[in-house]
């Protein structure tokens, strides 16, 4: 297996593969900001070319692998993270440091355009994340908010992008928001890739309701969907012919702090508490 680089180390791109001018740039509207913030979540927001997809999934077809060269660069990496062992959930972050489509993906100029509107300031990068659910036996993600893993980091300035390699709907698995739960306070951990009902027990009579409507976000391959940190969200299985990939990318506004003496991800050296994110795990995507 040949060294690979680690690619945490560049702060802008390394191809011209999302070399697109500030004059190609879509703002959103007002309307579209005020849906986000109201509802908890924004949708249907075209992000990558077929050929920026193309290059994504050769290099996720690679990460699958058993081995392959860079693996002592994620953060995490679970190749089923599903409880189920009849179904498979892969689950891994750190894709950035590793495949340089992915890692010039975080400096999108669309993609950091969309954040910076959203999170109201410049963003920095806070960390990625791959969730692939192959055809026929793809498992789920639970119902969960992304903060309630990230109570390390504050204040609460938070963004997710959720980034479609694949065409996602309700029978492959796409994602699902409970609208408006983002109002919600935080709420305890109650697992990842286990029972989509397993996040029951610590809701009232009032938030389980609003579980019986949830949004499924449809999207075309290349599409992305942004949401709130403490939006409640998950996915369901795929039983059918199709794969369902998809990568995330999580941001910050500037000036997000430690809140932690231990590492904020595996293997990056600990910050005091109180000190902002930066260096070279934690890089400004806003120029």
């Amino acid at each position: 297996m040949s060294q690979a680089e680690d690619l945490s180390h560049y702060h802008s791109r390394l191809t011209d593969l999302f070399d697109a001018t500030d004059e190609c740039v879509v703002e959103l509207t007002p309307e579209q900001i005020e849906f986000y913030q109201r509802e908890g979540y924004l949708s249907g927001i075209e992000l990558l070319s077929a050929e920026q997809v193309s290059a994504l999934r050769e290099e996720l077809a690679n990460f699958v692998q058993g081995s392959h060269a860079g693996q002592e660069f994620w953060y995490e990496y679970h190749s089923n993270e599903s409880s189920n062992p009849d179904t498979v959930l892969f689950h891994a972050l750190g894709a950035w440091r590793i495949g340089r489509a992915f890692h010039d993906l975080l400096w999108s100029r669309q993609f950091v355009r969309v954040a910076e509107q959203l999170l109201g300031g410049p963003v920095r990068f806070w960390h990625d994340q791959l969730f692939c659910k192959p055809a026929q036996h793809g498992g789920v993600v639970a119902w969960h908010q992304d903060y309630s893993y990230w109570t390390r980091t504050a204040p609460m300035a938070h963004l997710t992008c959720w980034i479609g390699l694949d065409a996602s709907d309700r029978e492959n698995g796409c994602v699902q928001y409970i609208p408006r739960s983002h109002q919600w306070p935080l709420l305890p951990i109650t697992g990842l890739a286990g029972d989509m009902n397993s996040i029951r027990d610590v809701l009232n009579d009032e938030q389980w309701e609003q579980f019986q409507t949830p949004v499924n976000v449809e999207m075309p391959v290349g599409y992305a969907t942004f949401h709130h940190p403490l939006m409640v969200h998950g996915s369901r299985e795929n039983r059918t012919t199709r794969p369902r990939r998809a990568t995330v990318i999580n941001v910050v506004r500037d000036g997000v702090c430690s809140q932690s003496n231990e590492p904020l991800l595996a293997g990056v050296p600990a910050f005091t508490p109180g000190t902002p994110l930066g260096g070279q795990f934690f890089p400004r995507l806003s120029q």
